[in-house]
């Protein structure tokens, strides 16, 4: 299992490394000046820079150049993503995950890798203090059939919307990836319900917990080793060399 670790030091460095990861998935082959002999699954667990990923939804509807300004206004650059999906913010103490693995056949295995990657991340979030249901709220945040919620404090106490996962299958990879709010889920509350309201998309702000709100361990280098740990198993790892921004948001 090869896992890939830290932060390039910009938005479009970072996301390029996340593509080499999927292409030596992929290829097993060579790739720039790596040359690798297998196709590996790998794992890669870190916190983006503060951005909004617009989804493809987003980025074919009605209001999309007012939601990345929206976007812009609130401090967020926007940039796309290749998978569905609405929107979704990070803002330095938020965690992105994603699990790649070969397949030969891209028509089966969706249900057993979406039911994997949840089971795992629900042990995660068990390891740090959070008892997560599969779910999510009405009018969450990138709403989908892929989500984790928790019971958390707030202006009233209710299930609010954790994570949310998505899955990306190409004819020789699949991808497996996800974002879990750590803390800090007001300023994510604040700048989706701005693009939202622009993109017509329902939301209400209230959905959005975090795993601090949920009283769990919310230290996000620690949510970020306890995700790696569980996506990785007990297979061994093989720490990939790249380019990381050392600094944390």
């Amino acid at each position: 299992m090869r896992v890939y670790r830290g932060r390039a030091d910009s938005i479009d460095a970072d996301r390029a490394v996340t593509d080499r990861l999927v292409e030596r998935v992929a290829t097993g082959g060579e790739t720039g000046d790596l040359t690798l002999t297998d196709r590996e699954p790998a794992v890669r667990v870190w916190r983006p820079h503060r951005l909004v990923a617009f989804g493809r939804r987003d980025a074919t509807g009605e209001g999309y150049d007012r939601a990345r300004e929206a976007a812009r206004e609130r401090g967020f650059p926007p940039v796309e993503r290749d998978v569905g999906g609405r929107a979704v913010a990070y803002v330095g103490s938020t965690v992105a995950f994603l699990r790649a693995t070969p397949v030969d056949d891209p028509r089966g295995g969706i249900t057993a890798r979406y039911d994997a990657a949840t089971a795992d991340l629900r042990d995660a979030l068990g390891d740090l203090g959070v008892d997560a249901t599969e779910g999510e709220p009405p009018d969450s945040f990138c709403p989908g059939s892929h989500s984790l919620q928790a019971d958390c404090e707030g202006r009233e106490r209710r299930e609010r919307k954790l994570a949310g996962l998505a899955q990306r299958v190409r004819t020789d990879a699949a991808v497996v990836a996800g974002v879990l709010v750590v803390r800090d889920h007001a300023e994510i509350a604040d700048v989706l319900d701005a693009v939202y309201d622009v993109l017509d998309v329902p939301f209400d702000p209230d959905t959005v917990g975090s795993v601090e709100l949920a009283g769990g361990d919310s230290d996000p280098e620690r949510v970020v080793q306890a995700v790696e740990d569980a996506l990785v198993g007990e297979e061994p790892m093989d720490l990939v060399d790249e380019p990381v921004d050392v600094e944390r948001a």
